[in-house]
């Protein structure tokens, strides 16, 4: 038997966009974000800034839940693409998700070791955390979802003291239009910053990759899509009017640890940033590790990967070939790399993934319709924006890498 087992529900199908989005986002786009836009704007900048990139993280997350609804199986919008537009355009999704995500795996493997590991051992604490969750998920997704439940738990209690510390012991409130421009345009800033904050959004297609492992689909997605990007936007909304208030714009981006910093003045509260922001990497990687094995599940079923990565584990009902190889390359590359580039490297390969999202949901007939047209829209346009306006080396390294995987296809179908 080759197909997965539908046992998530939609609380757990939340939990686990949750645990998506908040370890990625919350301690680490806000410092490049803020950098973004401080040469040619204020506080109130940023907040836009995340506007933006919550606006089109909507029109994409109704897209993916329209498509998911009609297409509840692994692989998120590499199936749907391949349904809706043909194998290309599908392969262009799933092979930008595949390697931008395993990005993010490292770069999240590395910035829970970053706050748990002691100097020195940040590279082999972080192979062995992508080792100990991938034997998670290796044992069945029920137990990804219970695990990713304690750990949203967590990084919502510590969010939650250290912005009611950082208010607490504030010197004084930076005002939000306090102006720090020193020349360059103000909409591509907020623009470039958006693009680096929808890297904090993009759990949601995690919900997606896993609509093959829920129960009645149809409901259960479009409901646990929005459901999450709704209560991320909220929490990543305070956290943003939190940082502002307390170290201001430049001080933000300054701070490699904005959160911490906002607390460093109350050291207990630095200690709960810090296990929070662990916590929170490990919530993410959780997640991210399944999503990505789903989606190479539904390219290797295609031959779009190597057929052997389709096997589904007879007892634990995981695609276990697919998540072992992940977890290998993400083992390498943590071992290996500096991935500080990540975020924007990982921005490309999503914003692309999720234009094609709306490229298939723009063509879905009334029987499956859910959201108007103008969404699809709204979400293409935004894509296309936040990508042509990303830092320039994250662009042209994903679109080289794009390109590698596109002529690697067209070798294949020509042989």
């Amino acid at each position: 038997m080759t197909q997965l087992a539908r046992r998530l529900g939609t609380t757990d199908a939340v939990v686990i966009g949750l645990s998506s989005m908040i370890g990625a986002g919350v301690f680490a786009a806000f410092s490049p974000a803020a950098a973004a836009v401080l040469p040619a704007g204020t506080g109130a900048a940023l907040l836009v800034a995340l506007g933006v990139a919550a606006v089109v993280a909507y029109g994409n997350a109704t897209s993916s839940a329209q498509l998911a609804a009609q297409y509840p199986a692994s692989g998120g919008t590499y199936v749907y693409g391949r349904e809706r537009l043909g194998p290309w355009w599908g392969y262009v999704a799933g092979w930008g998700f595949v390697v931008g995500k395993t990005a993010s795996c490292a770069a999240m493997a590395l910035t829970f070791a970053a706050y748990a590991a002691p100097p020195g051992w940040e590279r082999p604490v972080a192979a062995l955390a992508v080792v100990a969750l991938a034997a998670v998920n290796y044992r069945g997704v029920t137990r990804t979802a219970r695990l990713a439940r304690w750990i949203v738990a967590g990084v919502l209690l510590a969010l939650a003291v250290t912005v009611g510390v950082a208010w607490a012991g504030r010197a004084a409130v930076e005002p939000f239009t306090a102006p720090y421009a020193t020349g360059g345009s103000v909409a591509y800033g907020v623009l470039q910053a958006a693009g680096l904050l929808f890297f904090a959004f993009a759990g949601y297609a995690r919900v997606a990759t896993l609509g093959e492992e829920v129960r009645d689909p149809a409901r259960t997605v479009p409901r646990a899509i929005v459901g999450a990007l709704g209560g991320t936007v909220l929490i990543y909304a305070a956290v943003a009017v939190t940082l502002l208030a307390v170290l201001g714009l430049a001080g933000t981006a300054a701070a490699p640890a904005p959160l911490a910093a906002a607390v460093a003045g109350t050291p207990w509260a630095g200690v709960v940033v810090r296990a929070g922001a662990a916590a929170a990497s490990l919530g993410a990687l959780l997640a991210l590790v399944a999503g990505v094995g789903r989606t190479v599940l539904a390219m290797a079923r295609e031959h779009d990967l190597p057929h052997p990565l389709a096997a589904v584990h007879p007892r634990f009902r995981v695609p276990h070939r697919a998540e072992v190889a992940v977890a290998a390359v993400v083992v390498v590359l943590v071992l290996t790399l500096d991935l500080r580039g990540a975020i924007g490297f990982s921005s490309f390969g999503v914003l692309v993934y999720y234009a094609v999202a709306n490229l298939a949901a723009w063509t879905q007939t009334a029987p499956h319709r859910r959201y108007p047209r103008a969404l699809q829209a709204v979400g293409l346009a935004g894509c296309v924006a936040l990508c042509a306006t990303l830092p320039v080396a994250a662009a042209l390294t994903g679109a080289a890498v794009l390109a590698l995987g596109l002529l690697g296809r067209w070798v294949r179908v020509t042989r």
